[in-house]
């Protein structure tokens, strides 16, 4: 509709010899459409990112025991494919046989990493840190977990927001006000001149370009702040969000593991502890394992190894020169029949540590929280945000330790990415306008599904920030919770000026 009352415009400009007008006016028109286009291209680059996620490479097993390298696409439910260290599951299915560490923070969006063994279920997309598997695939293309986010993301992007589903609704009845008047004015005056204008003055042409114009400058204005806006429809929305959902792995946490603790059980010197932990955690590809290797300054003195094994799901065993060295969870301190000391009442990962026979204490880790992060909800509320969620794939006991640090007073934890996006729309359902915060695949359905969608800076991870970060409004290019502080009344203003500036201009 607002495309004939432009034609109706340059056709009377025209007509009253106003060729100027007449030229002009579809320059607007077509700068305006290019300005709206721009909005959209992140998230048809994450449809594209996430299709080409779910079409990886498969190591498919043969009746003769042979392997043969084919596509994902062409697996069927039933067969057995091997999966190597480093290899991404191609597709949803069960554990035959082996064991492995899974990095499944971009599915479930829990930091540590999954063990799994035979029997249990495992997604397609997530990552084989170690370990040699062989899986029988459950669920292929559009019934497995990345082909549901897929099709759910296609679904999203087709969605208009409120805003624009209004314009569309009352653009036909402006059109016919439009023509009534100037049909009107022709009646009233039988001045053709006056009923021309009548269409030239209604050219909604200061909506079609304030609209976008405004939109730019917002961008331009976050941008500056560290911001990267994929999809400029989110200034419509951010200026009614009322509550804010957000994920906890990579948002309020910093979404690596960290050492957080040491308690030692015996009188060795909490340095040496740390040393020979660091030596043992740098022979490992483990990312628990390797969380110990910042334990210690790197101008540190090194540890000599010697014998170094891997056992896979348990830890790293090494021989220095007090003896047998071991680093891992407390089954392999029992393999080794050395005693351990009572395992401490801890959420993250705890590793244990022992040398020459000898049990030297345990080693707590996490995802620690990150320091700005109980600031930022704490002016997201002053703002007067009404609800606050906390939204994770992590356990429950991780979840409350999270949220209590937070101030965060609802939280809904173990969510499989289609359960978040279920949480997002529930909200909706009960009127209100979140603005959903993540970082991870298990998080593209939700901020899609959101008022505003915002994506926290990359961990590293390329094709989640391929998927994740396009399928949102706004990207933090700096990996900071409070540093987009003071963003949230930034869009306001632009957002009120593409509504009162045409009309303005009228006069």
């Amino acid at each position: 509709m607002t495309d004939l009352l432009i034609v109706l415009a340059m056709l009377g400009a025209w007509a009253l010899g106003d060729l100027m007008t007449a030229a002009l006016l579809p320059v607007i028109m077509i700068f305006g459409h290019i300005l709206e286009e721009r909005s959209v291209m992140g998230t048809r680059q994450a449809i594209a990112g996430l299709s080409k996620l779910a079409h990886s490479r498969a190591r498919r097993l043969r009746q003769d025991g042979s392997l043969e390298n084919i596509g994902s696409q062409q697996l069927r439910p039933g067969d057995v494919v091997e999966v190597r260290p480093g290899d991404q599951i191609p597709a949803d299915g069960q554990i035959l046989s082996g064991n492995a560490s899974l990095d499944v923070a971009s599915i479930t969006g829990e930091s540590v990493p999954a063990e799994v063994c035979p029997g249990m279920s495992v997604f397609g997309g997530t990552l084989n840190l170690n370990g040699l598997l062989r899986v029988e695939i459950t669920h292929t293309g559009e019934h497995s977990t990345l082909g549901k986010v897929l099709a759910l993301m296609q679904d999203a992007e087709q969605a208009k927001p409120p805003i624009t589903r209004m314009l569309e609704r009352y653009a036909g009845h402006y059109l016919i006000l439009v023509l009534l008047i100037a049909a009107t004015t022709w009646f009233l005056t039988y001045d053709s001149q006056a009923m021309l204008a009548v269409l030239v003055a209604a050219c909604p042409c200061a909506l079609v370009l304030s609209a976008p114009a405004t939109s730019m400058a917002g961008i331009a204005v976050a941008a500056r702040h560290g911001i990267l806006i994929r999809n400029a429809a989110f200034l419509e929305e951010l200026a009614d969000v009322d509550a804010v959902i957000i994920d906890k792995t990579g948002t309020l946490t910093q979404g690596r593991l960290r050492l957080v603790d040491v308690i030692p059980a015996t009188a060795r010197p909490r340095e040496s502890l740390l040393r020979l932990a660091s030596a043992l955690g740098a022979a490992s590809n483990h990312p628990v394992s390797r969380a110990m290797v910042g334990a210690l300054p790197a101008d540190d003195e090194e540890m000599t190894l010697r014998d170094v094994e891997e056992i896979q799901g348990l830890g790293v065993v090494a021989t220095t020169a007090a003896g047998r060295a071991l680093l891992g969870r407390k089954e392999l301190f029992d393999r080794y029949r050395i005693a351990v000391a009572p395992l401490p009442d801890h959420d993250g990962p705890t590793v244990g540590l022992a040398e020459g026979g000898v049990f030297l204490g345990w080693l707590l880790l996490d995802d620690t929280i990150r320091p700005e992060a109980p600031e930022a909800i704490g002016m997201l509320q002053n703002l007067g945000i009404g609800r606050f969620l906390l939204l994770t794939g992590d356990r429950l006991a991780v979840a409350q330790r999270v949220a209590q640090r937070t101030g965060i007073g609802e939280l809904a934890a173990e969510m499989l990415p289609a359960e978040k996006l279920q949480q997002v729309q529930r909200a909706v359902s009960e009127g209100w306008r979140p603005m959903v915060v993540g970082d991870g695949i298990n998080d593209a359905l939700a901020l899609k599904a959101g008022a505003v969608g915002i994506a926290m800076g990359s961990n590293g991870c390329r094709y989640r920030a391929g998927v994740r970060r396009r399928g949102a409004d706004r990207q933090r290019l700096t990996p900071s919770a409070a540093g987009g502080k003071a963003q949230p009344p930034m869009p306001r203003h632009p957002a009120g000026q593409r509504l009162y500036r045409p009309w303005l201009g009228r006069f």
